[in-house]
C-alpha cells in the first residue's frame, strides 16, 4: 500500500505504508544511530515525535523484547529508508513490521531519508503528516500540521504508580518523567535499591522516605510546560539529598534554579554525538535525545557552572551545582545499545551518596 508523508512546508515524500495504516500529524525528528531501533521505539522521550532513521537499513536484526526501554513503543509514527523483511538474530522473536503494527504505530519506508533529514538540519524540526490517503488536499492538510503541538506528554509517559526495585545498597529515588529503564538498571545494577516515581509525586513525600540521592530521568516535550514539577524540583534542590539528573531532568533542574531553555533548530538524537568535559578536557561519545537545550548564560554562576560541552555546537551539555552535591547531565550516560563511555557518572553519583553519608 502506498504512503505519503507530508511536511509542513508542503514537501510530500511517497513510499510504502508499514505498521499501522492509521493517519497521523506529528513532529519530525531524525535520529543517527546505526542500532538500536529497538531502544528508540520504545524510548518514551520520543512522545508525540515521529522518528526518522537516518541509517538506510533498519530491522535487520529483528525485535528482542527484552531489550525494550519501556513497556511499549511511544514515537507517534516511523520513517525508514529500508525495513528489512528477514531478520537474521538468534535473539530475535518478531519482526519490526508486526511490532508496529501490534503497537498501532504508522510508518513509511522506500523514501529518500537522507534528502528529508537534510531539509529537517537546513529549515529546522517540523511537522508532518503519515498517511495511505493519496487524495489529500495540500493547501488543507498543511494548515492542520502546522496547527500541531507536542503537549502533555511527560505525564502521558511516566509510571501511573511508584514501584520498587529491590537492592542491599544506596536508596535512590528515581523520578519518573519518561524515564528509561536503563536508568534503573545500572542504579540496580550498583546494588540500589530503587523506588520510582510518578513525575507528579509532591517532593515531600519523597524526601520523608530519606532517601540516599535523587534521579531526575530524561523525559519528552518542552521542560519549560512542566511548571508544577518544576516547583517541586525546587525543593530537592533545596534539601541536602545528592541529586544526578538526564537530559529532561537536568532542563528543569536549571528551569528550577532560574535558568531558561531554548529549542534547537533540529535537536540532537543518536549515539555518536561528542561532549567534552571541562574539568579533564576528555571528550565522550555520547547517546543523546532531546530536542531542547539549556541557556547556560541565563545561569547565575552561583548557582551552577557549565560542566560538559557539546563538541559540535557548543551547546550546555551538563551543570555542577555550587555548594550542592548535585550535577546534571543533557545526555544519556545509561545509553542502550550504548555507546558505553559516560556510565562512570553512575559511579561519580553512588561516590556523592556515600560521601554525603
Amino acid at each position: 500500500m502506498k504512503a505519503y508523508l507530508i511536511l509542513e512546508d508542503g514537501t510530500v515524500f511517497e513510499g510504502t505504508s508499514i505498521g499501522s495504516t492509521r493517519e497521523v500529524i506529528s513532529e519530525i525528528v531524525f535520529n543517527t544511530s546505526m542500532t538500536g531501533y529497538l531502544e528508540v521505539l520504545t524510548d518514551p522521550s520520543y512522545a508525540g515525535q515521529a522518528v526518522v532513521m537516518t541509517y538506510p537499513l533498519i530491522g535487520n536484526y529483528g525485535i528482542c523484547k527484552e531489550d525494550m526501554e519501556s513497556g511499549r513503543a511511544w514515537p507517534d509514527g516511523y520513517i525508514v529508508r529500508e525495513l528489512s523483511r528477514i531478520p537474521s538474530n538468534f535473539r530475535s522473536g518478531d519482526t519490526i513490521q508486526h511490532f508496529l503494527e501490534e503497537q498501532d504505530i504508522p510508518g513509511i519506508s522506500g523514501i529518500d531519508t537522507r534528502a528529508l533529514t537534510k531539509i529537517l538540519r537546513e529549515k529546522g524540526t517540523m511537522n508532518g503528516m503519515i498517511t495511505t490517503n493519496g487524495s489529500f488536499d495540500l493547501e488543507e492538510v498543511k494548515e492542520r500540521i502546522s496547527a500541531y503541538k507536542v503537549t502533555g506528554v511527560v505525564l502521558k509517559t511516566t509510571t501511573k504508580e511508584k514501584y520498587v526495585l529491590p537492592g542491599e545498597g544506596k536508596k535512590v529515588a528515581l523520578m519518573d518523567f519518561g524515564a528509561k529503564k536503563n536508568i534503573a538498571r545500572e542504579l540496580n545494577k550498583r546494588g540500589c535499591e530503587v523506588t520510582v516515581y510518578p513525575a507528579d509525586t509532591p517532593a515531600e513525600e519523597v524526601l520523608k522516605t530519606n532517601p540516599d540521592g535523587i534521579m531526575l530521568s530524561n523525559g519528552p516535550g518542552d521542560p519549560a510546560e512542566n511548571t508544577e514539577i518544576i516547583k517541586e524540583v525546587r525543593k530537592f534542590y533545596e534539601s541536602d539529598v545528592p541529586v544526578f539528573a538526564i537530559c529532561l531532568g537536568h532542563q528543569l533542574m536549571a528551569l528550577a534554579t532560574g535558568a531558561n531553555t531554548y529549542k534547537l533548530k533540529y535537536g540532537h538524537r543518536g549515539g555518536n554525538h561528542p561532549v567534552k568535559d571541562l574539568e579533564t578536557g576528555r571528550v565522550y561519545i555520547s547517546s543523546q535525545n532531546h530536542g531542547y537545550a539549556v541557556d547556560e548564560h541565563s545561569m547565575n554562576p552561583e548557582v551552577a557552572v557549565p560542566a560538559f560541552v557539546n563538541v559540535n555546537d557548543k551547546t550546555n551539555e551538563g551543570l555542577k551545582y555550587v555548594g550542592k552535591n548535585i550535577f546534571t547531565v543533557q545526555y544519556h550516560p545509561e545509553a542502550c545499545p550504548g555507546p558505553q563511555d559516560s556510565g562512570y557518572l553512575f559511579d561519580r553519583f553512588l561516590r556523592m551518596m556515600e560521601e554525603e553519608r
